[in-house]
């Protein structure tokens, strides 16, 4: 008996000369049952299919910070893959992102606006198939 690999399907796919309009409307259209991921920057748009490898170091990560602040005693705010979207530049889901110096700005509030609230004060980004690097444009 012999066993082959097969190669995983691609993960990332990369895509230039998108609008807006078309971002908010893949948003919209894959809500329902959401395992993609969409990073959109000024026109390109990133789509990611996160493996079970990147999920459960995520999951770490987010876990570590967590114990890290019970810890210390510091109140956070986990908002986990929330979409942030400054419209018509960027929009961008987090692995992970905690609310920490700007948490009293955020309490109470159902949606973030980025026009009027605070970003997060920490975003977690797992790197396993491809570079984070083209998403600190996004995140600034």
């Amino acid at each position: 008996m012999t066993s082959n690999t097969l190669l995983q399907p691609t993960e990332i796919i990369h895509l230039s000369g998108i609008s807006w309009q078309t971002y908010e409307n893949l948003l919209t259209e894959l809500s329902a049952s959401r395992r993609l991921r969409l990073t959109y920057n000024r026109g390109s748009l990133e789509i990611m299919a996160p493996s079970p490898e990147h999920e459960r170091y995520k999951r770490i990560a987010g876990r570590f910070v967590e114990t890290l602040a019970e810890e210390l005693e510091v109140r956070i705010d986990c908002l986990g893959s929330t979409t942030f979207k400054r419209p018509e530049l960027s929009g961008a889901e987090p692995d992970e992102c905690f609310y920490i110096e700007n948490i009293n700005f955020i309490k109470g509030k159902k949606r973030i606006d980025l026009a009027q609230d605070p970003p997060p004060d920490l975003v977690v980004e797992i790197d396993i198939t491809s570079s984070s690097i083209n998403r600190f444009q996004v995140y600034a």
